[in-house]
């Protein structure tokens, strides 16, 4: 005797799986823990802070003469 299936099940199952399988490469991808960008983010204030700090103000040029 043949074994019964239920082809809805199977269908969600099927589709559950290939969302998975999405899911993983996104996250190969794109994925970066929050960790990962607050420090980036944290970093990248800081050059900016240390860039302007280190900016020399100079005197405009008074044109040509």
């Amino acid at each position: 005797m043949a074994e019964i299936v239920n082809l809805r099940q199977v269908r969600k199952r099927k589709a559950r799986a290939e969302q998975a399988q999405v899911a993983a490469e996104n996250r190969v991808l794109h994925g970066r823990t929050r960790t990962e960008r607050d420090r980036q983010s944290q970093e990248a204030g800081r050059a900016t802070r240390t860039l302007d700090g280190a900016r020399v103000e100079r005197e405009p040029d008074p044109g040509p003469r």
